[in-house]
């Protein structure tokens, strides 16, 4: 963990939007922790069910709580003075619209980093806007290379495509194709901030994220998968394997929410050094999980089997197999995940056994 601000840190107004939720609650927290001196603002619309949990953390962390929406501009512009925004709403589901109409999924994650965007045009402000894996085509994603080992697939040495190995998925896997709702309103917020950065000289960071976990979060089926495991052996709630012949061998990286603040602190503090890139962060072929590696790891850690079933049934969007290469990322930082797989479901589990009776009312 970076170390906390001294006399000649200087003082700063940094703005978390989605600040309420998992990420954005961890992420302003930590800077308010490591940074004395600067106010820090969470913007959160409390849509999500167990964000009302943090207001009292941050409260705890000195962290300003305002209740507004970045859907409504005035609600941002209400804000005053800020030197730098890290944009961390979303409605982050894949399957958001999906069933039924595409509103909200697409003016919270475009219109909403376009008001941000705006925002920061006008005051000069800095943004580190935290992306998605899921900006990559699920064809694209689907077609490439693996082979079958006993617990999970693995990506092969060869692939179809440039950006792809091994070692994961790099910035340069092709980008066309469909991918979600979710993950085209990242990407056409990713080629926003291009032409705001092109345009109007917009100094900004993006971070195309993987799976990202620990203890706070809600996860659900269809988003915070990790948690959503960790949850269910607490919990003793039912698991299903579902799509890839229910074998549960599908595999995704992870990374500890706690590692993601250390790296957007280190982003804050030298924005200038960061400006312009587009790295993918997460927890690579050493942080990553199947499935079936969940389950046991789980039911190592908890003490407890839950029932896990197969279904062949498939998901729109789901992908075999999805690692983050951050070779890119860490040619320009020393930051590296420094809590493994084990760590992140130790946490949460922890976490949901302290909390059991908040977590119960949240779901």
């Amino acid at each position: 963990m970076p170390p906390s601000s001294t006399d000649s840190d200087p003082a700063r107004r940094i703005l978390v939007t989605g600040g309420a939720g998992f990420v954005g609650a961890t992420l302003a927290i930590a800077l308010a922790v490591r940074h004395r001196g600067w106010e820090i603002i969470a913007l959160d619309n409390l849509k999500r069910r167990g964000s009302e949990l943090n207001l009292g953390r941050l409260r705890e962390a000195r962290v300003a709580y305002v209740h507004g929406d970045v859907r409504e501009p005035s609600d941002l512009e209400a804000l005053g003075a800020i030197d730098t925004i890290v944009e961390c709403s979303a409605e982050p589901s894949v399957l958001a619209g999906t069933d039924g109409s595409p509103d909200y999924v697409v003016r919270t994650n475009l219109l909403g980093a376009y008001h941000c965007l705006e925002l920061a045009r006008r005051l000069g402000a800095g943004l580190v806007f935290l992306s998605s894996s899921r900006v990559y085509p699920v064809a694209t994603l689907e077609g490439l290379g693996y082979t079958e080992a006993s617990t999970r697939y693995e990506l092969a040495d060869e692939q179809p495509v440039r950006g792809a190995s091994a070692a994961g998925v790099s910035e340069a896997l092709p980008l066309d194709g469909p991918r979600s709702l979710y993950g085209t309103t990242k990407l056409a917020a990713e080629l926003l901030i291009a032409e705001y950065r092109e345009t109007y000289g917009l100094r900004a960071v993006v971070d195309r994220c993987g799976v990202i976990a620990g203890p706070w979060q809600f996860g659900k089926v269809d988003q915070g998968v990790f948690t959503y495991w960790a949850l269910a052996h607490v919990l003793d709630r039912p698991l299903s394997y579902i799509g890839y012949g229910g074998s549960g061998k599908q595999v995704r990286d992870l990374l500890h929410v706690d590692d993601l603040a250390d790296l957007v602190d280190e982003q804050i503090a030298d924005l200038p050094r960061w400006d312009g890139m587009t790295v993918n962060v997460g927890g690579g072929r050493a942080g990553s999980l199947s499935l079936l590696e969940t389950t046991e790891l789980c039911r190592e850690l908890s003490g407890r089997r839950v029932d896990v079933t197969p279904s062949r049934d498939s998901r729109p969007g789901d992908v075999r197999i999805y690692i983050s290469d951050c070779a890119s990322l860490f040619q320009h930082s020393t930051w590296r995940p420094s809590r493994s797989p084990r760590d992140v479901l130790r946490d949460t589990l922890n976490w949901i056994s302290d909390n059991e009776r908040a977590v119960l009312a949240a779901l």
